[in-house]
C-alpha cells in the first residue's frame, strides 16, 4: 500500500465512507526496474578490415534507438589501443550518441580483455547501487585477442556478436564466446 499518491476513489468507497487516513486506499504503483545496456565495442585496427566495424557501427545505431524507445539506460565501452576507454556509463539513451557513433574509427592494439575486466568490476559496483536494475551486455568483437588470458562470465544476460568478416575467418570471437559463457552470433545473423 503506498503512503502517497493518488487516491483510489472506487476501492475506498467500497469500503463505506472514510473516516481516517488509514481508510482511503491508495492506487498501487507499478514500476519496472530500468534496464542497463553495457556494450562493449572492439574498435581495434582488425575491426577495420572487410568493412567489420562499419557493418557494426549500422547494428550499433539500431541499438542505439532501441535502447531510447525503451528508456533504457546504456553504459558504452570502447577497447582500442592502450586500455579500454568509458564513452558512456549508465546514462539515458539519447541523439548524442549518434554523433560519437559517426566518430567511431579503429585502430591501435586489442585491450578488449581489460574491457571485459573492467566492464565485470563496474557492473558488480553498480548492482549494489541499484539491486533491482536489469543489465545485459552486448560485446562487439572481431574476436583477435591474445590468447592464454583467463575470463571470468559476466554476472548478467550477454551477447556476444562476432563482427569478422573476409574469406579467412579464424572464428576466435565464438571461441570467446563459449569461454565467457554467453550467447554467440555473427552479425549477418542479426536481425
Amino acid at each position: 500500500m503506498a503512503s502517497g499518491g493518488a487516491v483510489n476513489w472506487p476501492r475506498t468507497l467500497l469500503k463505506g465512507r472514510p473516516r481516517l487516513r488509514q481508510d482511503l486506499r491508495w492506487h498501487e504503483r507499478h514500476r519496472a526496474p530500468h534496464e542497463l545496456w553495457l556494450v562493449i565495442v572492439d574498435a581495434s585496427a582488425s575491426t577495420r578490415r572487410h568493412r567489420a566495424l562499419s557493418d557494426g557501427k549500422g547494428l550499433l545505431a539500431q541499438l542505439f534507438d532501441d535502447a531510447y524507445r525503451q528508456r533504457a539506460r546504456l553504459a558504452l565501452l570502447t577497447a582500442s589501443g592502450m586500455q579500454p576507454n568509458w564513452q558512456v556509463q549508465g546514462l539515458k539513451a539519447s541523439a548524442g550518441l549518434r554523433h560519437w557513433l559517426d566518430g567511431l574509427g579503429a585502430g591501435g592494439g586489442t585491450p578488449l580483455l581489460a574491457a571485459l575486466s573492467e566492464a565485470g568490476r563496474w557492473l558488480t559496483a553498480r548492482r549494489k547501487r541499484f539491486p533491482a536494475e536489469r543489465q545485459r551486455v552486448l560485446v562487439m568483437t572481431d574476436g583477435r585477442v591474445k590468447e592464454g588470458l583467463s575470463l571470468s562470465p559476466l554476472d548478467c544476460p550477454c551477447l556476444l556478436i562476432d563482427i569478422e568478416r573476409g574469406p579467412i575467418r579464424l572464428g576466435r570471437a565464438r571461441q570467446l564466446a563459449g569461454q565467457l559463457q554467453v550467447e554467440y552470433r555473427h552479425i549477418d545473423e542479426v536481425d
